[in-house]
């Protein structure tokens, strides 16, 4: 069974191979910053991971009112339309939608309604990751407005959706797509910007 440690490890270990920048919550952020389980490719090629700001999720079924505050900045490898390694299909290429899904589903994975019983909370899910599929690729639609922030200081534009559950953004920057989603902290006034050291945010 692996450790702690050892699933640390693993997890910094795919963010320092990763060939495009990290990117979180500016210094103006002060607070606690953790990484979340890099997504790798079947070729071991780590395709995105993202840091979190703020309260780590839980798995801890509770009846309570969650009151976490945080914001996860999700960073996406800028990938063209290619060929699997084996030679047999296609994989398709990375974009802004890439990243508003990877935002909109982690959004989901840690606001799920608790008190569901659990054949209707796997129903909510399942309906809630089909919108939030629709909603990534449909960017230009009205389920999404416009907001921008700092990025490295430039203004940047991004794709904003707000829900009962938290909000959720898309957009682009230098070398990556970004997404980011929280609850508890507004993403107005929030500012990015390229991490230095990224073993320095687990933990």
């Amino acid at each position: 069974m692996e450790t702690t440690a050892e699933a640390v490890g693993r997890t910094i270990d795919g963010y320092l191979r990763a060939d495009f920048p990290w990117y979180a919550l500016d210094e103006a952020f002060t607070g606690h910053r953790w990484l979340t389980p890099p997504g790798i490719s079947a070729e071991g090629t780590t395709e995105h991971g993202a840091v979190g700001h703020g309260d780590e999720p839980s798995v801890k079924v509770d009846d309570t009112p969650d009151t976490r505050r945080f914001t996860v900045v999700v960073s996406v490898a800028p990938r063209p339309l290619r060929r699997s390694t084996d030679g047999t299909g296609t994989i398709e290429a990375t974009s802004v939608a890439t990243a508003a899904w990877l935002a909109g589903s982690g959004l989901l994975s840690c606001t799920w309604p608790t008190h569901m019983e659990r054949h209707l909370r796997e129903d909510w899910l399942e309906q809630q990751t089909a919108i939030a599929w629709e909603l990534a690729d449909d960017l230009s639609g009205p389920g999404w407005s416009s907001l921008t922030l700092p990025v490295n200081g430039e203004p940047t534009p991004f794709h904003y959706r707000e829900s009962e559950y938290g909000w959720v953004l898309a957009g682009t920057a230098r070398g990556a797509h970004l997404g980011a989603y929280g609850r508890g902290i507004s993403a107005y006034g929030l500012g990015l910007a390229v991490v230095k050291d990224i073993a320095a945010h687990d933990g």
